[in-house]
């Protein structure tokens, strides 16, 4: 296992893969997510297409830091207090998890990456590119959004049956089950996968760590963010955003809005998929994800190399006077 620990004190684990040399992917993950929720096949997909790539548990998930010292935070209440002059207690925000990255960055003495985020995990990399533009090589956000989404009366109705099938009681079987019928939710439609293969993923993400708080808390930070609006229209580095037809959780309207936010986006609209990595389409995702990050890096050398040449030009200009 490898951590690092912030200046805040944030211990983070992660797994660094590739050459040391090769361009480096940074990928996020989402609310409540383990590192590991990102598929095998598209990590080490890309691992194979010649990038360093860094995938790692977020605060409060996994076998990072779980801030169980914090009280158990309101939604309702951090909901409230950006409508009403009411203040909420809030363990952290979204900028704070934007910080580990970039502690995590420093840590392993990188100065700039190509940034991949997943749902929430796409929030903190809007962040970063639009107030760190000179780390970020490239970005992708993959069924995020610009905002906290408006909700569609299919997606409170799955937000609805969720509540309900809220564990009862803190035991790894319950959340197992739960975890089982969270994807059978909100899961690709077009790309069903069985119960059997749901149980196996649940079984391992339970037993390596299992943290309810941790994503009460993470959501509360959502909550609390301010807009990231005003910050997203700021980001001029290359950006693909990648989004299901069949979100349920946050609608494809909201992976539109992000691509016309941000100058020349592209947006890819993935017919049948909802708010999960479906195994049939990694194949897919590692090749577009590849393409976009390889032509990224390209623009990054060829503008390295004509700053290059204007300095030496400039050098020769000043020894010839």
């Amino acid at each position: 296992m490898r951590t690092i620990k912030t200046p805040q004190g944030i211990t983070l684990n992660y797994q660094d893969e590739g050459d040391k040399k090769s361009p480096v992917i940074i990928l996020i993950m989402g609310l409540g997510a383990q590192m590991t929720v990102w598929p095998d096949s598209l990590y080490y997909g890309l691992v194979k297409k010649g990038f360093r790539v860094i995938r790692f548990d977020n605060r409060d998930t996994g076998l990072s830091t779980h801030l169980e010292h914090h009280t158990n935070p309101s939604l309702f209440k951090s909901w409230l207090s950006k409508r009403l002059p009411i203040r909420a207690k809030t363990p952290y925000l979204l900028d704070d998890m934007a910080d580990d990255v970039l502690a995590l960055m420093a840590a392993l003495k990188i100065k700039k990456a190509h940034f991949v985020g997943a749902s929430m995990g796409g929030m903190i990399a809007q962040l970063i590119a639009a107030q760190h533009k000179k780390k970020v090589l490239s970005l992708t956000t993959i069924m995020s959004s610009s905002s906290l989404p408006r909700l569609s009366a299919k997606s409170i109705g799955v937000f609805i049956k969720l509540a309900k099938l809220q564990p009862k009681n803190t035991s790894h079987d319950e959340a197992i089950n739960y975890n089982i019928k969270l994807n059978q939710l909100i899961g690709s439609p077009a790309y069903p996968q069985t119960e059997r293969a749901l149980r196996l993923h649940a079984t391992q993400i339970v037993k390596r760590s299992y943290n309810p708080n941790g994503y009460k808390r993470q959501l509360v930070a959502m909550a609390a963010s301010k807009n990231r609006q005003h910050l997203i229209r700021k980001i001029k580095t290359p950006t693909l955003v990648i989004h299901g037809s069949d979100d349920v959780v946050i609608p494809l309207n909201a992976g539109k809005k992000t691509a016309a936010l941000i100058k020349k986006a592209k947006l890819r609209v993935v017919p049948g998929m909802g708010h999960n990595f479906a195994p049939e389409l990694m194949p897919k995702m590692t090749k577009w994800l590849t393409k976009h990050i390889k032509k990224a890096q390209r623009k990054h050398l060829n503008k390295k190399c004509k700053k290059q040449k204007q300095q030496q030009n400039a050098h020769i200009g000043i020894t010839k006077k």
